[in-house]
């Protein structure tokens, strides 16, 4: 687990933009039971692909015309009973850290997995998630 003080400026990349990070497994499970609307759940980490492609991509995401009703966050090494929890709610996909998930009225539509985001830019990672908040939201 990581401590607090490492990770809160990360943290604060997301909620300083509109995201809610929900630390608890049951605030994951208060909004992902919710049968109406969209959430996206950003599954944060410290690794560098999180901090130069999967927070400044979700960030640049939500510029968008449509965006979800419901931005959150959990932060992978530091709440985990949060991130099992959300994890529960992206099956069949592995654990992945970062990752991002879409859900549409309790479903997940569209899930970036680590590997979708390493090696990628944050504009291309940005692009994708544009694309799936105009299908979805």
């Amino acid at each position: 687990m990581y401590p607090v003080e490492l990770t809160l400026p990360m943290q604060g990349e997301l909620t300083d933009h509109g995201f809610e990070a929900l630390s608890t497994q049951e605030a994951v499970a208060e909004v992902l039971d919710q049968k109406e609307g969209t959430v996206l759940v950003v599954i944060n980490s410290v690794c560098g692909c999180a901090a130069a492609n999967a927070r400044p991509g979700a960030k640049m995401a939500i510029q968008n015309e449509k965006v979800p009703q419901k931005l959150t966050t959990v932060f992978a090494g530091v709440d985990k009973e949060a991130v099992n929890t959300a994890r529960r709610y992206m099956l069949p996909y592995p654990a992945s850290s970062p990752s991002i998930a879409l859900f549409k009225d309790g479903k997940l539509v569209h899930f970036l997995e680590r590997h979708h985001i390493e090696g990628r830019t944050a504009d291309v990672i940005a692009e994708n998630l544009k694309s799936a908040f105009n299908q979805h939201c």
